[in-house]
């Protein structure tokens, strides 16, 4: 059962079926499984699900021992560009995961690549309930943007709003905005207590002329501003 189904030095077509067949069924389970953690859209778990059968089916064919064949698809995947948005985490992991499934796969090993794609997707959601690896201090940051106009001269205008309201907080940079005409400022912030959240910002508008002011919950992408 954990032996290679390719025997011989050709892949023939009962086998290639076979692999097919575990590769897309096992990469269904594993993307229905993810989907119960990964918020992402129908298409990327559609992705995830076919690709373990799309790799296996690359190794398969190069496995037979054609040079050329191997060159030529090198070749061609060198060609692939990835337009859209860096992924996270969770979701780069996941094709990781499928993909490394689909070489198992491609060589013949059908129970392995099925063991890999069941058996991380449910490590994955078993470790994604346990409250581990998780930090208190960065759940209660927060990314705070108050837009200014460009008359305000901005250094040290909220210091004394920010160590009433304010454990601790941290610049994290300035940005203009509104054809120069504003500046838009954002700092790391955890609140003293977080009720006060409504009159922290009422008095934030007291003093940047009542335009925008957003508090999100804080991350760590490229571009903050």
């Amino acid at each position: 059962m954990f032996d290679s189904i390719f025997t011989t030095g050709q892949t023939t077509a009962s086998q290639f079926f076979i692999m097919a067949a575990a590769a897309l069924v096992s990469g269904f389970v594993f993307s229905w499984l993810i989907s119960f953690k990964i918020r992402a859209k129908r298409r990327f778990f559609i992705v995830t699900a076919v690709i373990p059968f799309v790799v296996a089916a690359v190794i398969a064919f190069v496995q037979q021992g054609n040079i050329g064949t191997g060159v030529a698809v090198g070749g061609a995947f060198s060609l692939i560009r990835f337009r859209s948005a860096p992924g996270s985490a969770d979701e780069i992991s996941a094709i990781l995961i499928a993909m490394g499934s689909g070489i198992a796969f491609g060589m013949g090993y059908v129970t392995y690549g099925a063991m890999i794609l069941v058996g991380m997707a449910l490590i994955f959601m078993v470790l994604s309930m346990l409250p581990v690896f998780e930090h208190k201090s960065m759940s209660e940051e927060r990314l705070l943007r108050i837009t200014i106009p460009e008359s305000l001269e901005y250094s040290g205008a909220f210091d004394d709003t920010f160590r009433h309201y304010l454990k601790s907080y941290e610049n994290a940079g300035v940005k203009t905005t509104g054809m120069g005409s504003m500046f838009r400022l954002s700092f790391k912030i955890v609140m003293k207590d977080p009720a006060e959240e409504k009159a922290f910002i009422d008095e934030i508008r007291t003093k940047n002329g009542n335009l925008e002011i957003a508090v999100l919950p804080y991350t760590e992408p490229q571009n903050q501003l």
